[in-house]
């Protein structure tokens, strides 16, 4: 990131986020973001401690390795990446992140954040501060249980990617778990945009950039998918749901 931008971004960083706009019980990602079973005033409650973003930029940080832990972000719309630089100087993708997704949970242990965030398209969040939530999670237990299953769920997603599989099997369970990610914000779980690069869904899932590139095109030949740059198309979920539990002969 150049120079300007990131001195853009740092001072964007310090500002204090507009209160957001719009109830959280009426956003579209209410369902997503809160957990299920609060009364009207706990949702109340807590709407008051979030705030919602300005406009963020492909190519801006919310987050970098290193910032002091104050809060996490929640995303409202847009895709980020988190990623980390490891010894040799390389990038590593962590996990991409779709809106309704909790960003920032990792810092809890250390006090400061891990992994460096960057929106990928235009993006915003509503960004909840850490001290501020979990002293209402302390009088609503939903909202604890809650707070502990987005990170249960982040360590089996690691867990999955960690295992010993194939490459079809891993790029065939990034899809199929893509669409369902997709499905449950109410978008379609059949065709969609990938906000990432190739190179970072190499990154992500451990795999060459070109071995992601030809197990598209195998996949495609078996019309199992059609892949047309960025859109993806799933022909026959059946199948692809297949090839992510036992390799492709």
């Amino acid at each position: 990131m150049n120079n300007v931008l990131r001195m853009n971004t740092l001072r964007d960083s310090r500002r204090e986020p507009n209160r957001a706009q719009v109830a959280c019980s009426q956003c579209s990602l209410g369902e997503l973001c809160l957990p299920k079973d609060l009364t009207d005033e706990e949702k109340s409650r807590f709407e008051q401690i979030v705030h919602r973003s300005r406009p963020i930029q492909a190519g801006e940080h919310i987050f970098r390795s290193g910032d002091e832990f104050k809060s996490v972000a929640s995303v409202r719309t847009g895709c980020f990446k988190s990623y980390a630089i490891d010894h040799e100087g390389q990038e590593q993708v962590l996990g991409f992140h779709l809106p309704g997704e909790i960003i920032g949970l990792d810092a809890i242990h250390q006090g400061r954040h891990m992994a460096n965030v960057v929106a990928l398209d235009t993006s915003a969040i509503c960004s909840l501060p850490f001290n501020a939530m979990t002293n209402l999670a302390r009088s609503m237990p939903d909202l604890q249980n809650e707070l502990f299953r987005v990170m249960s769920q982040r360590i089996s997603e690691l867990e999955t990617i960690a295992g010993d599989l194939s490459a079809d099997e891993r790029i065939a369970l990034f899809l199929v778990s893509l669409s369902g990610r997709f499905a449950k914000r109410g978008y379609s779980d059949k065709e969609f945009i990938l906000a990432m690069s190739r190179r970072d869904i190499a990154s992500y899932l451990r795999l060459a950039t070109e071995t992601v590139s030809r197990v598209l095109a195998r996949f495609q030949q078996r019309g199992l998918i059609k892949v047309d740059r960025k859109q993806v198309r799933i022909l026959d979920p059946d199948k692809l749901e297949e090839a992510s539990r036992k390799t492709v002969q």
